[in-house]
């Protein structure tokens, strides 16, 4: 499979009379941006505003992030959701980089919301710090779910996406500054050069707890609470066939954009027919029952050995519960024979003293940690919020309270907010673009 990605690298977005792309400026027509977004009747306030970094601009409830793309065949960027079921991972398509389309609530956040900073201490704890954010701020009039805890936030998420393809769509007959491209063999026809490197798989562990569908990591349109581990061309994941969903504690979130730009993958790829043999993609899933997760783990573990696997990368969307899930996988492929590194955040609490995953083996004595969820940070106020403050105590989002009897509450009556870790936007970065690293004390 060979997909080719055209990138066009931006650094400034302004509103104009007509949505374009010149000279490295992305242009929108804010009016008629709006109107496609309000076609959806659930929508009873939008707007779009700008988050550049070095901005003192805090985001908050974050629901989604997804990079600006179009298919050049005219196909739907998320098969099975925005369009026609098809296939993805081969083709070509356009891409603007340096910048997201942010789905942002107007007031309701929920559990899996978050925060972005653009500035300041802040913004060293979410990769989107770095990012032109085109924040699409709506709100519905779901109220069904508005004082729920966790919420589907279907209408912010779908209306995210269409943007994204909106914006995309800018760049369609233009001529990109450079192309990525990946192309990865059938197992089985590979060069006798590259099948002697020792061979690695890399297993992703979308978040898929939820028993309701509709708040689950979506696969070509499928919610993954239906689905059972499968191997993949890591190209269909690059390519649009995965969807981040609204369920998990922000910090842990993998979002759209970031399995866009999967990290690992490109990691894997540029060390391939070098160091390793790549292989491809486990896609497995996270469980309710233990049965659920042994079932998976057994699965994941068979495929590996199958594909002839001398070694796997793990990787789970969440903690606490998925840490279940991620131990288990993880011997069942040492037992395997199928040497594994695991990829994970850890709870450890506010003091850092607590059993770091819910979950231990003495064979999973090889793990990557992207820190404590539980970290808490204290940050300024910003100029501008883009959303609702208030959102952070009020509203249930991992990470904020609305009182606490030693700490107060999450956030002060100057605009300055006390916070959890677990609160930034997707900030383990767990997709492997994490910055954090290790002190000895």
């Amino acid at each position: 499979m060979k997909l080719e990605i055209g990138n066009f690298y931006v650094e400034d977005v302004q509103f104009g009379k007509t949505s374009f792309y010149s000279n490295k400026i992305l242009t929108i027509n804010k009016e008629e941006a709006l109107a496609l977004v309000n076609e959806d009747d659930h929508i009873i306030f939008s707007d779009i505003i700008i988050a550049r970094p070095g901005e003192s601009k805090r985001i908050v409830p974050i629901k989604e992030a997804i990079e600006a793309r179009v298919r050049l065949d005219g196909r739907a960027i998320f098969p099975g959701v925005t369009g026609e079921l098809s296939s993805c991972g081969e083709g070509t398509i356009h891409a603007l980089k340096n910048m997201s389309i942010m789905g942002v609530g107007k007031h309701w956040g929920s559990f899996g919301d978050g925060i972005v900073d653009m500035s300041g201490e802040g913004a060293n704890y979410s990769y989107y710090s770095n990012l032109i954010n085109v924040c699409l701020v709506i709100n519905t009039d779901e109220e069904f779910e508005r004082f729920e805890q966790q919420k589907k936030n279907k209408a912010i998420r779908w209306a995210t996406m269409k943007l994204s393809e909106y914006i995309g769509a800018t760049v369609k007959e233009l001529v990109p500054q450079d192309v990525e491209t990946f192309e990865l063999p059938p197992i089985t026809k590979r060069e006798e050069k590259v099948q002697k490197l020792p061979s690695v798989v890399y297993i992703m562990q979308p978040q898929s707890q939820m028993e309701e569908l509709g708040y689950n990591d979506l696969l070509y349109g499928w919610d993954m609470n239906r689905i059972l581990p499968t191997f993949m061309h890591p190209n269909e994941i690059f390519d649009g066939s995965i969807i981040g969903g609204s369920f998990m504690p922000c910090s842990s979130k993998w979002s759209t954009y970031d399995m866009q730009n999967s990290p690992t993958i490109k990691g894997l790829y540029a060390e391939h027919g070098k160091t390793v043999n790549f292989l491809g993609v486990i896609m497995s899933n996270l469980n309710v029952s233990l049965e659920q997760k042994n079932r998976a783990a057994i699965y994941v573990a068979q495929i590996a050995k199958s594909l002839g696997a001398d070694s796997a990368i793990l990787a789970e969307e969440g903690y606490g519960n998925p840490d279940a899930d991620f131990i288990a996988c993880f011997v069942a492929l040492e037992d395997a024979g199928v040497k594994t590194v695991g990829i994970t955040n850890e709870c450890t609490g506010r003091d850092g003293r607590s059993q770091p995953l819910v979950a231990l083996d003495i064979k999973a004595n090889a793990i990557v940690s992207c820190g404590n969820v539980s970290q808490l940070l204290e940050l300024p106020p910003m100029d501008e919020v883009i959303g609702e403050l208030a959102s952070i105590g009020r509203d249930g989002l991992s990470g904020g309270w609305e009182g606490d009897e030693k700490l107060g509450p999450s956030v002060r009556e100057d605009g300055s907010i006390l916070i959890e870790n677990n609160c930034m936007f997707c900030g383990d970065m767990v997709v492997g673009w994490s910055t954090k690293t290790v002190k000895e004390f």
